[in-house]
């Protein structure tokens, strides 16, 4: 599983009109999501797909030890072999949790490449997850055009609505009075 199946995995729980949605859990999009990334389908494949998926938002969130997806890996192993390129490894899982194996060593690639640079959105409302690609490493949004756009239109009505407090009627009517006692200058 490549990086982009992990965030597409990780990110099957969107926010949609304030409800979360659970992709995985309707059978016919869940098994139609497993055969585009080569799954086979079946509800077993699903269940330790899910299983992979909340363990991992759990890890990413900090709410879960990076040991949680541990159970997933009972009974795989990895084999050598050696070609003309080198020695390239095969991964021997059960069938049912070949693509849940494949998410767990996809995040495990990821981590020890680019440490720290796949994150939630910083967008509370939001439960999808991104990977900084950014040289800065800063990116804080699944999606500048969303959730950016959103937090920093919600940023900008605060300060300018703290700015309107400030200059409220009774300033206003506070600072005319103290005009209207000063002498006019002339």
């Amino acid at each position: 599983m490549y990086k982009r199946q992990l965030l597409g995995l990780l990110n099957s729980t969107p926010v949609v009109n304030g409800a979360v949605q659970a992709r995985l859990a309707d059978p016919e999009a869940a098994g139609f999501w497993q055969w585009v990334h080569s799954g086979s389908g079946t509800a077993d494949e699903r269940r330790s797909l899910v299983q992979a998926r909340d363990a991992h938002q759990g890890v990413v969130r900090g709410r879960r030890p990076a040991a949680s997806p541990a159970p997933l890996l009972e009974d795989v192993t990895s084999r050598p072999y050696l070609s003309p390129a080198g020695v390239s490894w095969q991964v021997d899982a059960p069938a049912e949790r070949r693509m849940a194996v494949e998410a767990v060593l996809a995040w495990s690639v990821l981590q020890q490449a680019t440490p720290g640079r796949l994150r939630p959105c910083a967008n509370p409302e939001c439960r999808r997850f991104l990977i900084d690609r950014s040289k800065t490493d800063n990116a804080r949004w699944c999606s500048m055009a969303v959730c950016g756009n959103r937090m920093k239109a919600r940023r900008h009505y605060r300060r300018t609505r703290a700015a309107h407090r400030a200059r409220s009627p009774r300033t206003i009517q506070l600072v005319g009075e103290i005009n209207s006692t000063m002498p006019i200058p002339r």
